[in-house]
């Protein structure tokens, strides 16, 4: 095991904070404690390097060392994980996502949350298209009409258990909501996989052919991960719906 030296850093950082960073990254889901060794092995540096750099972690609650000798994560990151949370707002983030989407497809762009049996839209930016989807932010439309709808229920492990939730990262529906209008729409998480909405794209039926469609659910799906990344969450959950979904696939399809 080699270890770099102290004056080695990346793209101008101090060597001593990226190790630390390196330490607390080491740290995956569902790991209760690791030990020196797991640490070491992970991080690819020597136990004298961890050693010194968790006297200071274990000084600033980052890291708890525990009776048998094992470490954890500490409460800091708890504490620094709602700061987080509590600056995080959504006008910050989903309206340049909508814009992009909106350039690069040319239809309608939106955003919903769940409110009871209803879905909101709580943001929106129209195609500039004359001949368009007409839904404006505040709306409220029933959750069980419209692409946005049914992946905000689809996707809430409260409402549909994990085990039958779609293999498809995205559904698409046509004349659901108004007749001649199809709308397709992916899920967005915050952390520990909470959902926090979905992102949907709308226009005329006509224009959601099946030769466009695999294009736009690409742009649909990259959006949906980046807004993802953007409000704290894990991202990689696309990654592995890539990994299934042949390019030929159109997600799950409903039409009224």
């Amino acid at each position: 095991m080699s270890e770099e030296p102290e004056s080695d850093t990346k793209q101008g950082g101090v060597a001593a904070v990226e190790r630390a960073i390196a330490i607390l990254n080491a740290f995956h889901a569902g790991d209760s404690s690791l030990t020196l060794n797991e640490l070491a092995r992970r991080t690819k540096m020597y136990k004298s390097t961890i050693l010194r750099l968790l006297t200071t972690l274990v000084q600033e609650h980052c890291i708890v060392r525990l009776d048998d000798g094992s470490y954890q994560l500490g409460s800091m990151l708890l504490h620094w994980g709602g700061l987080y949370q509590s600056a995080l707002k959504l006008d910050d983030h989903v309206p340049p996502i909508l814009r992009r989407l909106v350039q690069e497809t040319e239809e309608g762009a939106s955003f919903f949350t769940r409110e009871g049996n209803h879905r909101v839209c709580l943001f929106r930016v129209d195609s500039p298209r004359s001949i368009r989807d007409h839904i404006r932010t505040g709306d409220l439309v029933p959750l069980d009409k419209g692409a946005a709808g049914r992946v905000l229920t689809a996707f809430d492990p409260t409402v549909t258990p994990p085990s039958r939730t779609p293999e498809q990262p995205y559904i698409i529906t046509v004349g659901e909501r108004e007749p001649d209008i199809a709308a397709i729409a992916a899920p967005v998480f915050g952390p520990q996989k909470n959902l926090r909405g979905a992102l949907a794209l709308s226009g005329p039926a006509a224009r959601f052919s099946v030769e466009l469609l695999p294009s736009m659910s690409a742009r649909l799906l990259a959006a949906a991960a980046d807004l993802t990344r953007r409000l704290g969450g894990d991202a990689s959950i696309f990654d592995s719906w890539h990994a299934k979904t042949r390019p030929a696939a159109l997600g799950e399809t409903t039409r009224g």
